[in-house]
């Protein structure tokens, strides 16, 4: 099954919060008929620039995602088609403008 992306929309963080890895918040459809949001783009510990997907915690601080890929392959593929788009308006992967 191949998932599209389209309509990705992008806001920066705050640059205290860019800082601390928070690169901003993201909106998106997936397959035309479905809207991602809450979705936050940030720079891990390693350097690398990912998606977090929106969860919910428990009272035991467990984590519930609201929505979230069910397979590194589906998480990849979703990543991939975000980032082109950033960088077809503008946006690097990493939230730097160009």
């Amino acid at each position: 099954m191949t998932l599209q992306v389209s309509e990705v929309k992008f806001v920066p963080a705050t640059p205290g919060a860019r800082e601390g890895g928070l690169l901003g918040f993201l909106s998106f459809l997936v397959g035309g008929s479905l809207r991602i949001d809450g979705v936050t783009l940030r720079r891990t510990m390693d350097g690398r620039t990912a998606l977090s997907f929106p969860a919910r915690r428990d009272r035991a601080g467990r984590a519930h995602y609201v929505v979230c890929p069910i397979d590194d392959a589906s998480r990849l593929a979703i990543e991939q088609q975000v980032f082109e788009s950033l960088q077809a308006g503008g946006e690097s992967p990493g939230g730097d403008q160009r």
